[in-house]
């Protein structure tokens, strides 16, 4: 192990010269030590109270940002652990793991710097152990830096440089074609939850429908929704919104089947008994999946089942894992999500922290009949006040090594004058990382209010939120462009995954032909184009 980027601007970040730049805070022992292939660190003994461990005072730059490392251990079982950063007037949590007896686990995160000052750096945990620390590195970059990275990662995880080749008769380049590329459709799924309202609104109909091209039904597909009283089922307005959706060529999510928080349950589910409950979710789960199976590409299958057990407190803790196994059986060709908040927004929330999370994935897929077949995948909300944008990338950087696709499910962030900022960065974040795959951003509208953030007003016209979103489909687009192929035949251009409609015309033999193209991931490098 070694520190990260030389552990920054954190002085002795190994641990190398024992306890040098390192001090004792909330009036803790602490003791440098090493193991037995001499690999040093440092320890926090004796702790009984939350705060108490190792610190660090550093120096922050205004408006930086700064990624954040460590690793960790405790003396005996496993503890949650914190890294927090002391600022004048404030405590930032800038990351969080749960930290094991008998091998090292790496807390990452990070923070943004509100103001230039001085800070310090330590670790809490609730409990009452040792808490060895080791390899803490602390980096800043600037804002430019930052989206230097943004570029090269979209550029890379996002876009594709093609050639296109055209032939004429007998199979001869053609110098001089002129070619024409049109962007059709993005591949980057991009949209918005819906609501009712949408089907008897034209205006949100036109809205929606020339932007997005994915959507999640804000509540019409939940249980409460469709069963308000036991035996009368009704899904007659999420038909009709999946219908609507369809015709115009909108990727639907199914969203929920069931919700983990007892708050959300109604009465008569509550009330009835374990028997019961067993026959009612067996049937919702037969009623909306045979419904719609085949329809939607992914099912929330136990909604923010790391925060809430209700079917686990009935049930067992393996009521969620038996829940997706149901479910692949009864749509294979979904994806089938663990859907949360607070991973991304707080990282003080370790119940919720990316460590947390994935132990919860691979226990669903660990089940017997799950395993590989099982397609999971990671559900992100993403329901902002003020976004650690550091901490996002650290925390997608985790969420990645489990090797499934990542969405941000319910993408929103709470009023203020900064809200279309911040909105912006968050976006800009989560579509640079590639290990995402989609984004929903939770603006469903409604004449009264939308749930926290809304798009448009009334008359559906843009809010400052709504023009960051149309910005960035812009840019996020390739622009029509015309050219000119060259010597050899060939016109290279890098476009952005999706479709494409290519018009190629000869020079000479006053001929055109329309190409459809289709750019992603897997797709190849060189097309030909016969004229």
């Amino acid at each position: 192990m070694e520190p990260h980027y030389g552990g920054g601007i954190i002085r002795n970040a190994d641990f190398s010269a024992g306890l040098e730049g390192w001090t004792a805070f909330g009036y803790s022992s602490v003791a440098a030590s090493a193991s037995a292939a001499g690999n040093r660190y440092a320890v926090t003994l004796n702790r009984t109270w939350a705060h108490q461990s190792v610190s660090q005072k550093v120096q922050l730059q205004n408006d930086t940002h700064y990624t954040l490392s460590a690793w960790l251990q405790v003396s005996d079982g496993s503890a949650d652990v914190r890294a927090v950063v002391k600022t004048n007037g404030d405590f930032i949590h800038a990351g969080g793991v749960e930290a094991r007896s008998g091998c090292w686990s790496i807390l990452k995160g990070g923070l943004t710097a509100a103001a230039s000052g001085p800070a310090e750096l330590y670790f809490e945990s609730n409990a009452t152990v040792d808490i060895w620390l080791d390899n803490v590195s602390l980096q800043p970059f600037s804002r430019e830096e930052w989206a230097a990275h943004h570029e090269a990662s979209i550029k890379k995880a996002r876009k594709k440089t093609v050639s296109l080749l055209a032939r004429g008769a007998g199979g001869k380049p053609v110098p001089g074609a002129q070619v024409r590329v049109e962007h059709v459709r993005s591949g980057f799924p991009l949209g918005s939850a819906m609501s009712a309202e949408i089907l008897s609104n034209r205006a949100y109909q036109r809205w929606f429908t020339s932007r997005f091209t994915v959507t999640t039904f804000e509540n019409e597909m939940k249980w409460y929704s469709t069963e308000r009283v036991p035996g009368h089922e009704d899904y007659s307005i999420p038909d009709a919104m999946l219908r609507f959706a369809k015709s115009h060529g909108i990727a639907v999510r199914g969203h929920n089947i069931f919700w983990d928080d007892p708050s959300t349950q109604m009465q008569w589910v509550k009330a009835l008994s374990g028997d019961q409950l067993r026959r009612a979710t067996a049937k919702r789960m037969k009623s909306v999946m045979s419904r719609y199976a085949g329809q939607v590409i992914a099912w929330d299958v136990v909604n923010e089942n790391l925060h809430f057990n209700f079917f686990e407190g009935k049930f067992g803790s393996e009521a969620s894992a038996a829940y997706y196994r149901r479910a692949h059986e009864m749509d294979a060709g979904a994806l089938m999500f663990m859907n949360e908040y607070n991973t991304l927004e707080q990282p003080g929330d370790i119940k919720v922290a990316p460590g947390k999370y994935l132990g919860k994935l691979w226990q669903i897929k660990d089940f017997p009949g799950n395993g590989n077949a099982t397609r999971m995948a990671i559900g992100l909300e993403g329901h902002f006040t003020v976004p650690n944008i550091p901490y996002i990338r650290a925390a997608l950087d985790t969420m990645s090594k489990a090797g499934v696709p990542i969405w941000l499910t319910e993408i929103d962030v709470a009023p203020g004058p900064n809200q279309a900022r911040h909105l912006e960065e968050v976006l800009r974040e989560v579509y640079a990382h590639p290990a995402v795959h989609g984004i929903i951003l939770w603006t469903a509208w409604h004449p009264e209010k939308c749930y926290v953030m809304c798009l448009t007003d009334n008359g559906f016209r843009n809010l400052p939120t709504g023009d960051v979103v149309d910005k960035l489909i812009g840019e996020w687009s390739t622009r029509s462009h015309v050219g000119m192929a060259d010597a050899e035949g060939y016109y290279e251009a890098e476009l952005f995954h999706g479709d494409y409609k290519v018009t190629v015309s000869h020079p000479a033999a006053n001929s055109t032909v329309v190409h459809r193209l289709s750019v992603d991931r897997e797709s190849g490098t060189e097309y030909t184009i016969h004229v």
